[in-house]
């Protein structure tokens, strides 16, 4: 049992072991009587912050009326304390009840006036309240409906939510589609592309991923593998053509980007520059490799691309080497006694 169960535990019996002492001492009405002492003293001095809170940011309307509550709650504190009017204390135990319970009805659709909560959906939507025929409607789960009020307010992202919630991933597409085509922001024709996924469009994912790529070119790759898993050999060609001028340019900054564009280049039949790139990431890792040992592992991969299989092996082994140097290091650490003043 950890620390925090055991405080619990140890709580629970102290709590059970004073009202135990206190039945023992003056019967269950006593009980009944510190009950309702300790709760009318948190609920008022709960009640007491909040009012004090409410006028010191000058909102004197609702002031007044946590105020009001307050003094009812004080009431009841006195009556329990002096064991009066119980019929009093019971009323203002079910009048807190009700106003719980009003409040939480009344947050459940913060949207909808008092009036609109005992309309139906649609009889809002025929008087043209759409946002509150929308809550409304998906309150009941016809969130279809609750898209259509949406496109009808030009909520758009909100239409898309609401058809998603439907199950018609399609048209949440193409709502992110007509949103890029208005805001120009890529992020929309991500969400697109996701979505028509989900309808199980794959060409108009497709579509909506190249569209993407255009701006943000490191996608070009996901492009080119979605074209080449639909067979499009074609699309999947020019993808990998400009994912490899994305990487080209990449690499000149970073050169850990060889990598790719030596495999790209691989792919496409370019072999003069693919050995060219895996040179030029070889030589980025052995540098890498003088300040940092893992990097051994990846001058060993670029061996094997060039075809160097002795050299490989040797990398593969200064890799081992350091691995289980590591390895070794982090036992004896988890094997360090600890401090017996604990």
């Amino acid at each position: 049992m950890d620390k925090l169960k055991a405080y619990l535990v140890g709580f629970l019996m102290a709590v059970i072991a004073i009202a135990v002492g206190i039945v023992w001492y003056g019967g269950w009405r006593l009980l009944l009587q510190v009950i309702l002492t300790l709760g009318f003293l948190g609920v008022t001095l709960m009640l007491l912050f909040f009012t004090a809170l409410t006028f010191y940011a000058e909102s004197w309307k609702y002031g007044a009326v946590l105020a009001i509550f307050t003094a009812i709650s004080g009431y009841g504190l006195y009556l329990s304390a002096t064991w009066q009017k119980l019929s009093v204390v019971a009323g203002i135990i079910a009048l807190f009840i009700a106003v719980v319970a009003l409040g939480v009805w009344y947050i459940s659709e913060p949207d909808l006036s008092l009036v609109d909560r005992f309309k139906s959906a649609e009889s809002l939507e025929k008087a043209g309240r759409y946002k509150q025929a929308a809550r409304k409607y998906e309150k009941a789960g016809n969130y279809l409906k609750a898209a259509e009020m949406y496109e009808k307010l030009g909520w758009m992202e909100s239409a898309a939510w609401a058809y998603e919630k439907a199950g018609k991933y399609e048209k949440a597409a193409e709502i992110y589609e007509k949103l890029y085509e208005k805001e120009k922001d890529t992020y929309y024709l991500k969400e697109a592309h996701e979505y028509w996924k989900k309808a199980g469009n794959m060409e108009r994912a497709a579509k909506a991923l190249e569209r993407y790529a255009e701006e943000e070119p490191w996608f070009w790759e996901d492009v080119a593998k979605l074209y080449e898993e639909l067979g499009n050999k074609e699309k999947a060609k020019e993808a990998w053509e400009k994912a490899l001028d994305y990487y080209r340019k990449e690499a000149e900054e970073e050169g850990v980007f060889w990598e790719d564009v030596g495999n790209i280049a691989r792919k496409l039949g370019m072999e003069e520059l693919a050995k060219e790139a895996y040179q030029k990431f070889l030589g980025y890792c052995l540098r890498e490799a003088e300040e940092d040992p893992m990097w051994w592992k990846h001058v060993a991969e670029a061996y094997e691309y060039l075809g160097e299989k002795e050299k490989a092996e040797e990398a593969k082994k200064k890799y081992e080497e350091y691995r289980q140097k590591i390895m070794k290091a982090n036992e004896e650490t988890s094997n360090f006694p600890e401090g017996k003043g604990e």
